[in-house]
């Protein structure tokens, strides 16, 4: 068997708030606590439970855009937590990160074609003279024209601006996407589009995905083996090929009352719904 691309082992993490000027802070809450998962070349896994479950620690986790208190997440042989400066950003750039809101994600005042850019420069991946056709390939990857490079996000709806941010989290060139929540804030008429653009990208880019949500019956529709946390643990994996229906968690059964949202979707090549 071949060694998974990522492993992330027995993670934890705990947040403390700030009181304020009068008040003292407050003790460290566990956000995250001994969750663990293994991510092979090319699959896709998903990821689900409801606010505050802890999916979003984990996934920042994983990206080390937050450091865990303990554990370990180790990719392609090497323990990004034990690596830090340099090193560690040559090796995270392999790691990106697709996140909920469209509109926060992107900076007002910048035209698309220079955030695009400032990726390509800031990681060195192409000569200087490449740098414009690199980001026009980007765009049409995403499915928007080139002149899209030289507005700035007010101009685009929220599907849209979606797309405009997977595109810069593909120019860092990752082998894996980490897509926490990407359809949540866009309308229902927009999510299978960028879901589909996902599933295509997969595959002509031979990605591995961590597909975040929390609608479960969407999440298994896309990704074959799915994750329930609750309360900061993974409190189930369903396995490829396992039924929804075979659920063995009251919290997961409890998830699939939620409506499925599955009419123009199509699942990953060669897989389905399970």
């Amino acid at each position: 068997m071949d060694e998974p691309l990522l492993i992330a082992e027995n993670l934890n993490k705990s947040y403390s708030r700030s009181g304020g000027p009068f008040r003292a802070r407050s003790a460290p809450k566990p956000a995250l606590i001994d969750a663990s998962l293994r991510l092979d070349r090319g699959e896709i896994i998903g990821v689900v439970g409801e606010s505050g479950s802890g999916k979003t620690t984990l996934a920042r986790c994983v990206a080390l855009l937050d450091r865990p208190d303990s554990g370990r997440v180790v990719f392609k042989g090497d323990d990004l937590t034990a690596l830090s400066g340099a090193a560690l950003r040559t090796r995270r750039r392999y790691i990106q990160t697709i996140f909920q809101d469209p509109y926060a994600s992107l900076n007002p005042r910048m035209r698309i074609g220079d955030a695009l850019e400032e990726v390509i420069r800031f990681h060195r991946l192409v000569g200087r003279a490449d740098v414009s056709t690199r980001v026009k390939k980007l765009l049409n990857q995403v499915g928007l024209p080139s002149s899209a490079a030289s507005a700035y996000p007010a101009a685009f709806s929220g599907g849209q601006r979606q797309r405009i941010c997977i595109a810069r989290a593909l120019a860092a060139e990752p082998e894996i996407l980490i897509a926490d929540e990407p359809v949540s804030a866009l309308d229902v008429s927009i999510q299978a589009q960028v879901v589909n653009l996902l599933l295509d990208l997969r595959q002509q880019l031979q990605l591995s995905i961590i597909f975040i949500g929390h609608d479960l019956q969407l999440v298994n529709f896309i990704a074959p083996r799915v994750i329930i946390m609750l309360g900061g643990r993974i409190v189930e994996t369903i396995p490829e090929g396992k039924s929804l229906s075979d659920a063995e968690h009251a919290y997961t059964r409890e998830l699939l009352d939620a409506v499925p949202r599955l009419e123009n979707l199509r699942p990953p090549e060669g897989e389905g719904p399970t």
